[in-house]
């Protein structure tokens, strides 16, 4: 069974945006939303170059990687042809109103890879929720 831990509240992330949610270890984690309220979170890391696909143009269930447009899916974190490559995803559960990733999953997934070097530097980082707020 998994644990599963708050983040933030839906209304945290801006619409057709993301955020960053750091981890002890790895990479950070892209949350979006959609136009539909519809959450997924990501790798934050394009599979072409290394991009960071928070700061990327989220349109439908998608997000284009900033450095070079390639449209990455939101549900599988995969490229749409005809560029190809997949960057890890995370699940996702919404309950009233309050975003949660699975916990083993931010301390498990695509730990062993190294930061890019491309994209700038600028961090957003949201902070877990307090146990107890959400």
């Amino acid at each position: 069974m998994s644990e599963w831990k708050a983040i933030c509240r839906v209304d945290d992330i801006p619409v057709l945006g993301a955020r960053r949610v750091a981890r002890p270890a790895g990479l950070e984690v892209a949350v979006f939303r959609n136009a539909e309220d519809q959450v997924f979170a990501l790798l934050d890391r394009c599979p072409h170059k290394g991009g960071p696909l928070s700061q990327g143009i989220v349109f439908g269930t998608s997000v284009a990687c900033p450095l070079h447009n390639w449209s990455i899916g939101l549900d599988d974190g995969c490229a749409k042809a005809p560029d190809d490559g997949c960057t890890p995803r995370f699940a996702v559960k919404v309950l009233d109103g309050v975003v949660h990733l699975d916990a083993d999953e931010l301390a498990t997934h695509a730990t062993n890879l190294e930061r890019p070097v491309a994209g700038p530097a600028r961090r957003v980082v949201l902070s877990p929720l307090p146990l107890g707020e959400g």
